[in-house]
């Protein structure tokens, strides 16, 4: 059941073209939030704006480039006021063994993955604790939790960005801002069919043999759909959740527990 109770509040949502920040978007939005996306490209921005049907607009960023992100976020305030609600779900995965994980594709994965949110958060963070309110939840990954093999560089990142939530959210205590983490399984989005294709191209397998074995690590035998991940995400954002702050929930059918 969806509710007004982020009423008058902005949200911005990193990521948000496609995928689970798409979803994210709306379920913000289906609570009452106001949603600004941001993205790199403004084909999907776009695309998601109009199914939302006036609930949200857009930005354009590549949250690598602290310069983009400033201004980004200042275009954010200006056509929808102070963010309230901060989502960092841009990201990227890439696997590889790790002796053939070149520095290229190591620091790529850091900076999208990790200093994306560092560069965010350092951009909207000011005006939250001037205002002593805000929400950050941080999309990482049981990644994230754990380890995976021929993940390396996804791994590391996702382990800072859990680090990043729990330092940041015991600084944070005397403004009202919490600082959780919300870490998905593999989740049935556009990156994970990816995977699926570059299993069944890399080993010969069909494509519900590369599914099977992604899933094998949940015990529900399933993707995590979406919604799962933003209907948490929404939780941790409404009122009555203030005392959640520093965590790292898995969203993963009990891989992690």
């Amino acid at each position: 059941m969806m509710s007004n109770s982020l009423q008058d509040r902005h949200a911005l949502v990193s990521g948000g073209g496609r995928g689970m920040g798409a979803t994210i978007a709306a379920t913000l939005a289906a609570h009452g939030a106001r949603v600004t996306l941001l993205g790199r490209s403004a084909g999907p921005l776009q695309a998601t704006v109009a199914r939302l049907g006036g609930l949200a607009g857009f930005v354009s960023a590549d949250v690598t480039d602290p310069a983009a992100v400033t201004a980004a976020v200042a275009a954010a305030r200006a056509r929808a006021g102070d963010i309230d609600i901060l989502v960092n779900n841009a990201g990227q995965a890439v696997s590889a063994p790790f002796l053939k994980t070149d520095a290229a594709l190591w620091q790529r994965m850091l900076e999208v993955n990790l200093s994306g949110v560092v560069h965010l958060t350092q951009a909207v963070l000011p005006a939250m604790i001037a205002r002593g309110h805000g929400r950050i939840v941080n999309v990482a990954s049981t990644a994230g939790m754990v380890g995976y093999a021929y993940c390396t560089a996804y791994c590391a990142a996702k382990h800072g960005v859990i680090g990043l939530t729990r330092a940041l959210a015991l600084e944070l205590v005397p403004h009202d801002i919490t600082v959780n983490a919300v870490c998905p399984g593999y989740t049935d989005t556009e990156m994970v069919r990816e995977a699926i294709a570059n299993i069944r191209d890399r080993t010969g397998r069909s494509e519900a043999e590369a599914l099977a074995a992604l899933v094998a690590h949940n015990p529900q035998r399933r993707l995590i759909r979406p919604e799962e991940v933003a209907n948490a995400v929404a939780w941790l954002c409404r009122p009555g959740t203030e005392s959640v702050t520093g965590q790292s929930i898995p969203i993963a059918g009990g891989e992690v527990c």
